[in-house]
């Protein structure tokens, strides 16, 4: 990942998150909530430096991909990963919950 940015799983026993740190200091986050099979994403934030640098997405492709492989659907709830969705669905189409 660019810029010293690097993204952790941190899963809890009903969701978790994707932390996003440059050189150690958290700078962003993604949280969900998980029931049954569906990661449901709560809230995407970076810090206001790296707003429309792509950080946000990162944390966002990180959290399709653990949902892709654990065979999870994903309801976007919070208003960012909700616009993405929406603007590319046919990328989502395979993890988009009903």
């Amino acid at each position: 990942m660019a810029d010293g940015l690097s993204i952790r799983h941190q899963p809890a026993a009903e969701g978790g998150e994707f932390v996003l740190s440059k050189e150690a200091e958290r700078v962003g986050e993604l949280t969900y909530t998980l029931a049954g099979s569906v990661l449901t994403i709560r809230h995407t934030g970076v810090d206001p430096s790296l707003r429309g640098h792509g950080a946000a997405r990162q944390l966002l492709d990180a959290a399709i991909a653990f949902a892709r492989a654990q065979g999870y659907k994903v309801a976007p709830r919070c208003s960012y990963a909700s616009a993405v969705f929406e603007r590319s669905p046919a990328e989502f189409a395979d993890v988009l919950a009903d």
